[in-house]
């Protein structure tokens, strides 16, 4: 065999692997650099860091990044659940209702929403074998429009003050019982993943279904659990905004999803499914935290945190691409066959 087919016949499989640890480690490099870039540069526009202003990061992380882990933990499945948005919408509107009777009865139900909704989800998309994406639009549509029916699209307001401002009272400097409660959930997230053969059958299915069923693994059973964790996931992070808020939106748009979908992809999960990580989610939710935060300091407008955040998706995108990777291993692997200009025999 000659050595550029041996080249050519390997290159998918050392491709892969390269492919996989550029994902892994690209959340950390963009965290490190926002990191840097946070407390440097506000100090340009007269401003520092304080703090603060990691407790203000920290609680942003706490509300969109519980939604980050539910649509990761569904696109490392291989699927994409877009009926999570709805249930963050939805389930903020619940607790703020029922709360009025008692905060965690609020909480609760807005919860038993939220499993009661992805495990329906999981259940259309695992036995009868269909896409995700059609079934999640619609939940999401329906959700949606529920939220809104619930309130007569206004908004609500929450009379519990005092939850809200319990849940957002600073610990630790840092933190908050709304942060810690989003910590927690990923902590149990992250070991799972990585420590129990639920996140080796999660990966398994995303990367290659088929033969996840041929060696045993219960696919129906990993589809609808993972759509159950979106849900539970999506309903406490959308509940405990309404406290903080005392407030609850009818329509919360888009920006929750493209945030969230964006901490999903720069935290390295593949869009493929197969590889990710909740650690990886965690560390792309809260770079993006951290950038939201960092044009608040500099008192910046809105807009320029969108056009950085659009930018870092597509640059986070590219350098993932794995033809990307085949051509810088291309470009370092060595020449075979080739002579040095002048050396061919006359």
């Amino acid at each position: 065999m000659s050595a550029s087919t041996d080249t050519a016949s390997s290159s998918p499989a050392r491709r892969a692997p390269l492919a996989r640890r550029v994902r892994m480690l690209m959340p950390y490099v963009l965290l490190a650099i926002m990191l840097v870039a946070f407390f440097t540069l506000p100090r340009l526009t007269g401003r520092s860091a304080t703090s603060f202003n990691i407790y203000n990061s920290l609680q942003v992380w706490a509300s969109v990044g519980l939604l980050a882990l539910g649509v990761g933990l569904t696109m490392i499945a291989g699927e994409f659940d877009l009926g999570s948005l709805g249930v963050y919408a939805v389930s903020g509107m619940i607790a703020v209702k029922v709360g009025e009777h008692g905060a965690l009865l609020g909480i609760l139900a807005a919860i038993g929403v939220g499993l009661l909704v992805g495990l329906v989800q999981g259940v259309l998309v695992a036995r009868l074998r269909i896409n995700s994406m059609p079934v999640t639009l619609g939940f999401f549509i329906a959700l949606l429009g529920t939220t809104q029916a619930l309130s007569n699209s206004m908004s609500v307001s929450f009379s519990n003050l005092g939850a809200g401002m319990a849940l957002d009272a600073a610990k630790l400097v840092f933190f908050s019982w709304r942060s810690i409660i989003a910590i927690a959930l990923f902590a149990a997230v992250i070991v799972a993943m990585r420590y129990t053969r639920f996140g080796r059958e999660v990966r398994a299915v995303g990367g290659d279904r088929r033969a996840s069923r041929i060696v045993g693994v219960e696919v129906d059973r990993v589809l609808i659990s993972v759509f159950v964790i979106s849900g539970l996931c999506s309903a406490v992070g959308g509940s405990l905004l309404a406290y903080s808020l005392a407030t609850a939106m009818p329509n919360p748009g888009l920006t929750p999803l493209t945030f969230a979908v964006t901490a999903v992809l720069i935290g390295g999960v593949s869009l493929v499914g197969g590889s990710g990580s909740a650690l990886g989610v965690a560390l792309g939710a809260f770079t993006l935290s951290l950038l939201k935060e960092l044009f608040s300091v500099m008192a910046a407008p809105d807009y320029y945190e969108a056009i950085v955040r659009g930018a870092l998706l597509v640059v986070a995108t590219i350098i993932a691409a794995p033809a990307l990777v085949s051509w810088w291993k291309s470009v370092r692997a060595p020449r075979v066959g080739r002579q040095p200009l002048g050396s061919a025999k006359l």
